[in-house]
């Protein structure tokens, strides 16, 4: 019998020691640098108010710092098309916008966030009076300081699956050739769907199951 005793015993201790082990190591992985929170995705853009419509793409690359924040870097290409330009009836301005900069985005809550964005963008602009000649072409730079908020679906911290999300911007940073104004450099609402994925989730899932046996 006391064999059998100290036989559980000693069991028991050596579990209990592997346990609180494994324990550490999992909170020592999740405070440290995890590959597993690196992610990518990104998002498609509309925009439109009176005569104006922006469509465009933005990849993007980053990392969850936390349950509640993540950051990372973008690239963007947009397209945007203005009509009645400047009060001219049936002038047109078509421009296509390439560039990039960084961004975060704070959860409060779980199905909530709210985004800053810097960018700086190279801008080709092509001016069509309503004669159709001449037409007039232009090159330009501008940054941008877009602002905002949204909805997500289906995010449950960092490490987590994919998920959806969809947000508006506006561009606060009145530059005149901010290629998110309208002809009369009014900020227009960016309308952005997308969709974040993380990165290396088939190396968690070995370690988990790993770990496991």
């Amino acid at each position: 019998m006391k064999r059998i005793f100290a036989s559980l015993l000693l069991t028991t201790v050596l579990s209990a020691n592997l346990f609180a082990q494994k324990e550490k190591e999992e909170e020592e992985v999740k405070k440290g640098f995890n590959k597993e929170n690196f992610f990518t995705g990104g998002t498609v853009s509309l925009g439109f108010y009176n005569n104006t419509f922006l469509i465009g793409a933005s990849p993007v690359f980053g990392y969850s710092l936390t349950n509640w924040l993540d950051a990372g870097i973008v690239v963007n290409y947009n397209y945007s098309s203005y009509r009645d330009y400047n009060g001219i009836f049936d002038a047109k301005l078509r421009q296509n916008v390439f560039g990039g900069g960084g961004f975060i985005k704070l959860y409060p809550v779980r199905f909530l966030f709210a985004q800053a964005q810097i960018e700086h963008n190279f801008i080709r602009q092509k001016y069509i009076p309503p004669t159709r000649t001449p037409i007039d072409k232009a090159k330009a730079d501008a940054g941008s300081f877009l602002i905002g908020g949204g909805y997500t679906q289906g995010r449950f911290g960092r490490g987590g699956g994919p998920f959806y999300y969809l947000s508006v911007l506006f561009d606060v940073s009145n530059n005149v050739n901010s290629p998110y104004t309208d002809g009369y450099g009014r900020s227009i609402p960016i309308i952005n769907g997308g969709l974040q994925i993380p990165l290396f989730q088939g190396d968690r899932k070995f370690k988990e199951n790993k770990n496991d046996d």
